[in-house]
């Protein structure tokens, strides 16, 4: 499909699919049009050329009653959050059940009330759009946009002027309701690496098209020019919840341990696996969930001290290598590692509520041979995972 406005091309010969059941992540420099685009899935702009289609069926040879019902699967979060300054939080988010559904004014006040909670907005339902942060406002429209759990969400830059730990509780709060309520999500956002650790595909978008269309794990290993370009000029060189090194980083420098192992130098790794998340995301919150990854990774850079490196790996996982002079050396980092994560206090707030009955961060370690390998140094890890750290239970245990 091709869109011009004002004979300024917008949109050049692109096509995309977009898989039900998935979250899909469109990626692209400011004014490619990848808002544009998602006008278009839901109907609002058309194509000068080109066709959409919807399970099939093309969405310029359906009459008004089949448009509003495909329109009727479809949420959107908008990247300016269209929330109405003439009502309140809680009007806002009701809003599209009370306009489109017969549900009993209790009910809506049940679903609301469920929503802001998990957003951790409860607070602010009475107040109006204007007496809240923008932070919190991003949160309002996300909650309103999941109130009706649509089949299909559209999202418009979500995380647009959040901190680090509300940006991730975004994305992750995104990704536990895809996998929850099955709906499609499809996401603009310029926030890498964040938001790919939530994507099952990843689609780039420039001037001439669709450049790149697969998962995350496929875009790392590119190495198609124009694709690492495009990478390189807008990739940050943090994560910017953890402040742990980019993947992209972590894997160059994992490549040149070879050569120095190979002199004769010696490296541990070691991998934290944060079981029971989920369970935090969905009891205490998305905040509560992200600040215990943030204090993890501000307890491994600081026991790393500048010695080698450390990654955020998965949505659950962090990973760090570090130079050594024998094995013992690599269990004496696991042993300072699980002092440090130990102390409730340093890792949540709040560890006696039920939602962390089953959390519990796993520690395992390898040595990093000639031939470094993150996925054989991840099962390795995981085979010699012998420590628990668990926040709410009397004492630590040993497995």
């Amino acid at each position: 499909m091709c869109k011009s406005f004002n004979d300024k091309v917008v949109l050049k010969d692109v096509s995309l699919d977009i898989l039900g059941g998935q979250v899909t992540v469109i990626i692209g420099k400011s004014g490619v049009g990848k808002s544009v685009l998602l006008k278009h899935v839901i109907g609002l702009l058309k194509p000068d050329s080109g066709e959409i289609f919807f399970k099939g069926k093309p969405l310029s040879t359906m009459n008004r009653k089949s448009m509003s019902e495909l329109k009727s699967c479809f949420s959107y979060m908008f990247q300016n959050n269209a929330l109405f300054d003439s009502m309140t939080v809680y009007e806002n988010i009701a809003l599209p059940l009370t306009e489109k559904t017969s549900l009993a004014s209790a009910m809506i006040r049940e679903k609301v009330i469920q929503r802001t909670t998990q957003l951790e907005i409860s607070d602010v339902l009475n107040k109006y759009p204007s007496q809240i942060s923008g932070g919190m406002q991003k949160r309002v429209a996300l909650a309103r946009a999941l109130i009706t759990d649509p089949e299909i969400v559209l999202f418009d830059e979500p995380t647009t002027g959040l901190d680090p730990i509300r940006k991730n509780a975004v994305l992750n709060m995104i990704a536990h309701y895809q996998r929850q309520l099955g709906f499609t999500a499809v996401v603009v956002s310029h926030d890498i690496p964040d938001v790919f650790y939530i994507a099952d595909k990843v689609a780039i978008i420039d001037s001439s098209g669709i450049i790149f269309e697969d998962t995350p794990v496929v875009l790392e290993q590119s190495d198609d020019p124009d694709i690492q370009a495009f990478l390189n000029s807008v990739e940050m060189l943090k994560d910017d919840l953890t402040g742990l090194d980019n993947r992209k980083e972590f894997m160059a420098g994992l490549r040149r341990l070879g050569h120095r192992i190979q002199l004769g130098e010696r490296y541990g790794f070691i991998l934290f696996l944060l079981d029971g998340l989920d369970e935090v995301d969905e009891h205490v919150g998305q905040i509560a969930a992200q600040r215990a990854i943030q204090n993890l990774s501000d307890g491994l850079i600081a026991q790393l001290d500048g010695q080698g490196r450390a990654v955020r790996i998965g949505k659950n996982e962090v990973a760090a290598y570090f130079p050594v002079t024998d094995s013992d050396q690599i269990d004496a980092f696991r042993a300072a590692m699980l002092e440090r994560i130990s102390a409730v206090g340093k890792l949540t707030s709040g560890a006696e509520h039920p939602g962390y009955r089953n959390f519990c961060i796993s520690l395992g370690v390898a040595e990093v041979d000639a031939y470094p390998d993150l996925q054989a140094l991840v099962m390795v890890a995981r085979d010699n995972e012998q420590q628990m750290v668990c926040p709410v239970r009397e004492k630590k245990e040993t497995i």
